[in-house]
């Protein structure tokens, strides 16, 4: 049966590329189908995982949802796959798109959804937007196995869960928190954020590669980083 990972956090916490990087670990790992979502509409995934590629080679999960039935073909056909990675498959929302170019889906078609990316791959990761209204996200978070809680060691973090810990208390005990350090800082109040949230076993460290890839528009590649992999590696181990 398939596992549906939610990837969940405050604006700029690093939620798009830790879910990616998650999902491809679990992939190299567990030599398995994979499919990475983001249903992000304000900064369209496929705008920067692929820069470089043809507008005509691009799809959108948009299309899916526009549909009035949803059938495993449909979202098929939306997948963008790379040569290197068989089974693995990235669904999103193209650059030029909005809230305004499709229709607000029903809870019926976001479900729907959900079960055809379960037909089709082993693991499902979403990355969730870090508005708490935003309607995909919020089913995700629900019927979500696993809720990954991407936060920073900052007070920008601290204050967003505060306002919205409403929103989170519904998926508490099926959470995980990671601490993602987007910044290379020794001032950092790491104890600080990490007493405020209690349990934080993951801390993701800085990695000057994946802002390499975020550069030159290589994300979808797999990380070199060796101190990075070995926590996003422990980190798939405890979601898997």
């Amino acid at each position: 049966m398939s596992k549906l990972i939610a990837v969940c956090g405050s604006p700029t916490s690093g939620k798009t590329t830790l879910g990616l990087k998650l999902a491809q670990e679990i992939y190299y790992s567990k030599k398995t189908s994979v499919l990475f979502v983001s249903v992000d509409l304000n900064v369209p995934m496929m705008g920067y995982v692929f820069p470089h590629c043809k507008a005509s080679d691009l799809y959108s999960i948009g299309k899916t949802l526009d549909k009035t039935d949803i059938y495993r073909e449909d979202v098929m056909k939306q997948i963008v796959t790379v040569k290197t990675m068989m089974n693995f498959g990235f669904l999103g929302f193209k650059a030029g798109e909005n809230k305004y170019t499709y229709p607000r889906p029903t809870e019926d078609k976001v479900l729907d959804l959900f079960r055809c990316m379960s037909e089709i791959a082993e693991y499902v990761v979403i990355d969730c937007v870090s508005d708490t209204e935003d309607f995909i996200s919020m089913i995700a978070r629900r019927e979500a196995d696993v809720v990954v809680k991407a936060i920073t060691p900052d007070l920008k973090c601290m204050t967003y869960f505060s306002s919205n810990n409403d929103a989170y208390l519904g998926c508490a005990d099926k959470t995980v928190t990671v601490m993602n350090t987007l910044e290379k800082d020794l001032f950092l109040p790491f104890d600080e954020v990490k007493n405020h949230f209690k349990k934080v076993p993951f801390i993701l460290p800085y990695s000057i590669a994946i802002k390499q890839q975020t550069i030159t528009g290589t994300l979808s590649e797999r990380l070199a980083d060796r101190k990075y992999r070995e926590v996003i590696s422990n980190l798939a181990k405890a979601v898997s």
